[in-house]
C-alpha cells in the first residue's frame, strides 16, 4: 500500500478509536470524583469530538484529491485509468482477469528466476466461506488485491492478505447448470470503480475503496436458465459481460454498459434472429434457445480497435438435427467493435458442433514474426483437441495442429480452418468420442512468454461415451439431448505443453500425475518460468525452456484457477486459488 494509503487507513483506524478512548477518560474522571455536570469532565468529551471532525476532514479532503486530477482521470490509491489498461505487459500491477488486454498471462517481474525459485515460500493465505470453490484470478491495483467468491468481493492488503472490506451478497436459489455452483472468476476495474458479475447474471458495481455498491444492472431476462459465471472486461468507457447457459436452452450475446451509469450501450447476440445471416440453423423459435453463450473474458487490441470474444456450444449438445447447418455464431472467436457491438468478423471452429466443444477458451493476442513477416496473430488452444493461429488483421486463417493423441471426430483440418470430420456422432447407443466431454483443454488459462517465444497451456486426454434423444425445451432444466459418461476403457490424463507457433510444432510436453480433477491454468515470466496448479495439488513452477520442475507447494486442494503475479514495495509474489483459499507466495525477505 503506498504512503497515501496507509495514511488514511490509520487516520480512519484512529476516528474510530476516539469514542472509546473518550468513554474510557470519562471513566477516570469518574473516579477522580467529578461530577458528568462539571466542566473539568466536559473537556475531554469536547476535545473528542473536535479531533473526530478534524479528522473526518482529513479524510474527505484527502479522499476528494485523491479522487480526481487531471482531465476527469481516476487516480486515487486504487485509481486505475483507460491508459493504465491499455498497456502491454504486465508488472507491479494485474488489472484484469488475464492480467492485460492481450491474454497472455505473462509478467515482466524479474525477481524469481530459475535459480532462486526453489526458496520461494508461501507469504499468507486468505480462506473464504462462499459457496463452492473459488476460480478467481486475483486483480491487484497499487497493492491492494480484489477476489470474489460467489456473490461476494473482497479487498485485501495484497502484502499481508489482511481483508481492507468485504462486499456480501446472498446466493441465488433455484439456478440451472453451472450457475448453480455459484461460480465467480473475479473483477474488473477502471477508476475507482469495481466490476463484478453476479451467479444470477447481475452487473454490480462496487467503490473499490469501500466496497459500498453504487448500482446493480440485471442484464439477462426472458429465460430463467441464464446465470453468469466470468469476470467483466472493461474496455474504454464500457464494461462487457456474457452469460453461462450454453447447455441449458438460452440465447448467447454480449452486452456492454456505461461504466458510470449502468446504461446499456449494445448488445450482440450470437444466436441470429429470423432473416438474419446464419439464421437458417436455427428454425422456429429454435434462436431463442441455440446457446453460444460467452462465459469467459474476451482480449482486446487498442491498436485495432477490435474485441476478440469466444463462444460456447450450440445448444442442444448432442442432437444436432433440430439446429442444422453450421450453427452460426457457435463455437466462434468473434470480432467486434466495442464501441458499437458491431460484428466485424468471425471464426468457427467446430461448425454444428455435437460434442461440446465451446471456443470460450483464451483468445490470446500475440505480435511476432510469422513466417518471414510481422504479423498480429490469435492464438487459441481449442476444446475441440487442435491448437490454431490466426491473422488478425487479415482475418485468415494461419495454421491448426494436433494436440490431443486421441482425438478421432476429425481426420484434419483443411487449408480454410474447417474440420474435416470424421463419421463419429452421438446416438441412443453411445458413441465413444474424444476430446471428451470436458475438452482437450477448457476455460483454465493459458499464457504466451516473451522470453521463450512459446505458447504453454494444459491438455486433458479423457474420451467420453456420448447419446443422443430428441427433448423438448424446458425452463428451469438442462438441455443437452440427453447425456454423456466417461469411456471406462480409457484412462485420462492432464498433460502440460509447450507449443511454437512460429514453427507450428510442439517443443515439449509434460504428464502430470494426479486424479485430472485440476481445473488449474497456467503464467509466465520475464525470466522464463512457467507457473501452474498441477494435477497433485500443488502450485508447480517449471523451465519454460525444458519442462523441468523447478519447485512446488503443495496446497492440500485442487486448484480450479489460474496464477498471477504482481509486486508491491518492489517484492514480486504470485497468487492462485484453490479450494476456498487464496495463496500468495514469495522469496524471503
Amino acid at each position: 500500500m503506498t504512503r497515501r494509503g496507509r495514511f488514511l487507513v490509520a487516520a480512519l483506524t484512529a476516528a474510530l478509536s476516539f469514542p472509546l478512548a473518550a468513554q474510557q477518560a470519562r471513566r477516570r474522571w469518574k473516579r477522580l470524583g467529578h461530577d458528568r455536570r462539571g466542566r473539568r469532565e466536559r473537556q475531554p468529551v469536547v476535545s473528542t469530538i473536535y479531533l473526530r471532525v478534524f479528522i473526518v476532514c482529513i479524510l474527505l479532503l484527502s479522499g476528494r484529491m485523491y479522487a480526481q486530477t487531471g482531465a476527469g482521470e481516476a487516480t486515487s490509491v486504487v485509481g486505475v485509468k483507460s491508459s493504465d489498461l491499455e498497456v502491454k505487459g504486465i508488472t507491479d500491477n494485474w488489472l484484469s482477469y488475464n492480467g492485460d488486454y492481450t491474454g497472455r498471462r505473462h509478467s515482466g517481474l524479474t525477481q524469481v528466476t530459475p535459480q532462486n525459485v526453489s526458496q520461494m515460500r508461501a507469504q499468507w493465505v486468505f480462506h473464504t466461506r462462499n459457496a463452492g470453490v473459488l476460480e478467481v484470478t486475483p486483480v491487484v491495483a497499487n497493492g491492494i488485491m480484489y477476489i470474489t467468491g460467489s456473490n461476494d468481493a473482497y479487498a485485501l492488503d495484497a502484502r499481508t492478505g489482511q481483508m481492507l472490506w468485504h462486499y456480501a451478497r446472498t446466493v441465488t436459489q433455484g439456478l440451472v447448470d453451472d450457475a448453480s455452483g455459484h461460480i465467480n472468476r473475479g473483477v474488473a476495474i477502471l477508476g475507482t470503480r469495481l466490476f463484478m458479475e453476479t451467479d444470477n447474471a447481475h452487473l454490480l458495481c462496487l467503490d473499490a475503496r469501500s466496497g459500498n455498491l453504487l448500482w446493480d444492472v440485471g442484464y439477462a431476462t426472458g429465460n430463467k436458465n441464464y446465470g453468469a459465471t466470468s469476470a467483466p472486461l472493461v474496455v474504454k468507457n464500457k464494461v462487457l459481460v456474457g452469460t453461462s447457459g450454453g447447455d441449458d436452452g438460452v440465447r448467447g450475446f454480449v452486452a456492454a454498459f456505461d461504466v458510470e451509469t449502468g446504461k446499456e450501450a449494445w448488445r450482440f447476440w450470437t444466436i441470429p434472429a429470423p432473416g438474419e445471416t446464419g439464421s437458417s440453423s436455427w428454425p422456429g423459435d429454435m434462436y431463442l434457445h441455440g446457446g453460444g453463450t460467452t462465459w469467459m473474458p474476451g482480449t482486446y487490441d487498442p491498436e485495432l480497435n477490435t474485441i476478440y470474444w469466444g463462444t460456447s456450444n450450440p445448444s442442444p449438445d448432442f442432437e444436432g438435427t433440430v439446429r442444422p447447418g453450421d450453427d452460426l455464431y457457435t463455437n466462434c472467436v468473434l470480432a467486434l467493435d466495442p464501441d458499437t457491438g458491431k460484428l466485424k468478423w468471425y471464426f468457427q471452429f467446430t461448425p454444428h458442433d455435437l460434442f461440446d466443444y465451446d471456443a470460450t477458451e483464451t483468445p490470446v493476442l500475440v505480435d511476432m514474426e510469422y513466417k518471414g513477416a510481422p504479423r498480429k496473430l490469435i492464438i487459441e488452444a481449442n476444446r475441440n483437441g487442435f491448437i490454431y493461429v490466426l491473422d488478425r488483421t487479415s482475418e485468415k486463417f494461419l495454421s491448426a495442429a494436433q494436440f490431443s493423441l486421441k482425438q478421432n471426430w476429425a481426420k484434419g483440418i483443411d487449408e480454410n480452418g474447417r474440420p474435416i470430420r470424421t463419421d463419429l456422432i452421438p446416438n441412443r447407443d453411445g458413441t465413444r468420442i474424444c476430446p471428451g466431454f470436458a475438452g482437450a483443454t477448457n476455460w483454465f488459462s493459458p499464457s504466451y512468454s516473451e522470453a521463450t517465444h512459446l505458447f504453454y497451456f494444459m491438455s486433458l486426454e479423457e474420451c467420453s461415451v456420448y447419446s443422443a434423444g430428441a427433448e423438448k425445451f424446458e425452463e428451469g432444466k438442462e438441455y443437452y439431448s440427453t447425456g454423456v459418461k466417461h469411456s471406462t476403457n480409457d484412462d485420462a490424463e492432464k498433460v502440460l505443453i509447450a507449443y511454437d507457433p512460429a514453427q507450428n510444432k510442439f517443443v515439449w510436453r509434460v504428464p502430470q500425475v494426479g486424479s485430472t480433477h485440476s481445473f488449474a491454468g497456467v503464467m509466465t515470466t520475464a525470466t522464463g518460468l512457467v507457473l501452474f496448479g498441477d494435477d497433485t495439488t500443488s502450485f508447480e513452477a517449471v523451465d519454460g525452456h525444458t519442462g523441468k520442475t523447478l519447485w512446488h507447494f503443495n496446497m492440500g486442494q485442487s486448484a480450479h484457477a489460474s496464477p498471477m503475479a504482481y509486486a508491491v514495495d518492489g517484492k514480486q509474489y504470485f497468487a492462485i486459488a484453490a479450494g476456498n483459499d487464496v495463496f500468495a507466495f514469495a522469496l524471503p525477505n
